[in-house]
């Protein structure tokens, strides 16, 4: 479960916006200080001429990103506002539970944030998978311990994890891919360049700290540690490259289940599914070289071997939640080698981190009975069905689509299902009672629960069982694969949703945002799921024309504007198209909602809307974290996110009275438009 890897098809399928994902935040940014000044006051900022800098003014004057902080921003803010509430959520289900789950919770905060409980406990929560690795005799004996630690959410020799079945949208499968790795890519065991070479040394004396940890003795730990390092070198010269695994199509490779134990004797790949809890007729094996090998591998070593490799495993996967000698060996590597941090986080940020891994669900009904009013729940699935049918009216009235084409989008779009809150279908939060005494004993019955309910996930029926992101995460998402809309609790507050704001703000917000998600079923990627669930393009060449004529024209617009903070960049606006053509569609498809909503214009409230957006995208910068956005980002700077779709806006020319050749208004023949 720690270390997990994102499953195969979910980066592919799920269009996710977590908005606070692509912003380090603090929503306690320094205050600037005012200081009195001889030079002569810059030009007042007016709507007409900057209107991300004229609404954010308050905003933008109150905060600054400080040398430790690269980023602050509006909606890095709502995401520590998010976390503040889950500490409190769990301070509450600690002192004074009022269910089960809260039980659970509080136990387990209570359990991580004491830490000379903690360091008491040292190895023992993990003495009973230690047990079972050192009462292996025979080759026979591996296989089953293979089994039996992933049961516990301890992916060992190989990933195995639930996902979307690409010949039938509908159902989730399991996909066996490559993994059991210590290090995240394969090409570091088998380069030779002195760089890899010199962090391979450094990962092989990080594998002896652990051993150590794990009970090897001292006079073995250099063949033990070397052992280790054989093994996953022989695993990563047949894993595929990481570069080929970005292509999610690769992943996909069903294979019948019902001779799995006959093909791979050694592995007993038949009871590991069993196991598992899985009846399913099919798996996804994209690799059978690698599992040729590690089958083989089952066979050909030494026991011995396979016992350090799996003790090296489970002490590496637990360690940031054991005894400080494990958590230190862990950062010095992983945190300060391979992440590049300085120190490790917070006691409680390193706690929370933890439950959300391992019981983010639990936490998420929990944090969403106690922050998300049935009324503001209400308004959101209100506002998010205006934006739906704005959509339908604008399919209605589309020219640069084939008519096909059209009927096919309006078939989709009826079949949208929006999900506001949680998931609609629950889980089953029956789980081993969890102590106060021990941080780690309770991070495997939450892993172990985990575990259970993703395999509960493969099988008919099943695909739209679970979230790809957690309700107490600040988020809006468009799931390509089950055509529906996922707004979590955490993303219902302002700036995107401000219950006791105007409407107009939260159409120009929190609609916006649901007209960006929504737009991604119905883009050159939207293109590729069709209204009944099948993976094909229902897409004409001449559709696709026009997309690529509406994108270019506005990847040109973006390409003029310059990059805040950095002197002589420009914004890449092919880098940031999708992200861009997205927004605009949300502001379009939001503004025409909203008017639908509104009987005539009232300037007082259009202006309310235009504003909601600009809201979202305050951000000041640091010049660095500037310079890798500009260099890396799919996102547009705040400044062009607001006022890049605003421009292409006759209703916002009419609401803040701005005249073609106005910063903010571009000529009519110029505009750029996708949906109005």
């Amino acid at each position: 479960m720690p270390h997990s890897r994102p499953a195969p098809l979910k980066l592919a399928l799920l269009s996710l916006a977590v908005l606070a994902a692509f912003a380090a935040a603090d929503a306690d940014a320094a205050k600037k200080k005012s200081t009195k000044s001889k030079k002569a006051a810059a030009p007042a900022v007016t709507a007409c001429g900057d209107f991300y800098t004229y609404a954010n003014k308050s905003w933008l004057d109150g905060h600054v990103a400080l040398p430790e902080q690269t980023a602050v921003t509006a909606l890095g803010e709502l995401s520590a506002r998010a976390q503040t509430q889950q500490r409190e959520l769990l301070d509450a289900a600690m002192n004074a539970p009022q269910n089960e789950v809260q039980t659970l919770l509080g136990n387990f905060w209570a359990s991580g944030l004491d830490e000379a409980a903690v360091e008491a406990d040292g190895a023992q929560p993990i003495a009973g998978l230690l047990g079972r690795i050192n009462a292996i005799k025979k080759a026979g004996d591996i296989a089953p311990t293979i089994a039996a630690l992933h049961q516990v959410g301890i992916p060992v020799a190989f990933n195995f994890n639930a996902d979307i079945d690409l010949r039938d949208l509908e159902r989730h499968i399991g996909y066996l891919m490559q993994g059991g790795l210590g290090l995240p890519d394969p090409a570091y065991y088998t380069r030779t360049d002195a760089e890899t070479r010199e962090l391979l040394g450094r990962y092989r004396a990080y594998v002896r700290q652990i051993l150590a940890l794990t009970g090897t003795p001292k006079e073995k730990l250099d063949a033990e540690s070397a052992t280790v390092i054989d093994l996953e070198t022989r695993l990563a010269q047949v894993s595929t490259p990481l570069l080929q695994l970005r292509d999610f199509r690769a992943a996909y490779a069903p294979v019948a289940t019902k001779d799995l134990g006959k093909q791979y004797r050694n592995l007993q790949l038949d009871a590991f599914l069993k196991a598992q809890g899985i009846k399913d007729d099919t798996i996804s094996l994209p690799n059978p070289a690698y599992v040729r090998q590690l089958d083989a591998l089952v066979k050909s070593l030494k026991p011995d071997q396979w016992k350090a490799y799996l003790r090296w495993r489970v002490g590496d996967t637990m360690a940031p939640y054991l005894a400080k000698s494990f958590r230190d060996a862990e950062f010095e590597f992983r945190g300060r080698v391979l992440r590049g941090q300085v120190a490790p986080s917070p006691r409680w940020q390193q706690v929370l981190d933890a439950i959300n891994l391992a019981a983010g669900p639990m936490l998420g009904k929990e944090y969403a009975a106690r922050y998300l009013p049935a009324a503001n729940k209400a308004q959101a699935e209100a506002i998010a069905k205006a934006v739906r049918d704005a959509l339908d009216a604008s399919l209605d009235r589309n020219t640069w689509l084939a008519p096909a084409t059209r009927d096919e989008a309006k078939k989709k779009l009826a079949k949208l299902k929006i999900e506001i809150g949680t998931p609609r279908r629950d889980l089953d939060y029956s789980v081993q009672p969890m102590g106060r005494n021990s941080f780690g004993s309770n991070l495997l019955i939450a892993s172990t629960w985990h575990h259970r309910e993703e395999m509960k996930r493969i099988g008919k029926g099943n695909a739209d069982r679970r979230w790809d992101v957690l309700p107490q995460q600040p988020a809006l998402a468009y799931d390509l694969a089950q055509n529906r809309l996922i707004v979590t609790a955490a993303v219902l507050q302002a700036p995107v949703f401000d219950a006791a704001g105007d409407v107009s703000a939260q159409y120009g917000g929190f609609g916006a945002l649901v007209g960006h998600e929504l737009s991604r079923g119905f883009d050159n990627k939207g293109r590729m799921v069709d209204s009944k669930g099948d993976l094909r393009d229902w897409w004409t060449p001449a559709d696709v024309s026009a997309w690529s004529s509406i994108s270019s024209k506005l990847a040109s617009q973006y390409d003029g504007y310059a990059w805040p903070m950095l002197k002589d960049v420009k914004v890449n606006g092919r880098q940031t198209a999708d992200e861009n053509m997205a927004d605009l569609a949300g502001v379009e498809l939001a503004s025409a909602a909203f008017s639908a909503m509104q009987p005539g214009p009232i300037a007082v409230q259009q202006k309310a809307f235009y504003e909601g957006w600009a809201h979202l995208w305050a951000q000041s910068l640091s010049p660095a974290d500037a310079t890798l956005r500009a260099s890396t980002s799919p996102y547009a700077p705040g400044q062009w996110r607001a006022n890049g779709p605003l421009v292409n806006q006759p209703d916002f020319a009419d609401a803040f009275t701005c005249k073609a050749g106005n910063a903010m208004q571009r000529k009519e023949d110029e505009q750029v438009k996708i949906w109005r």
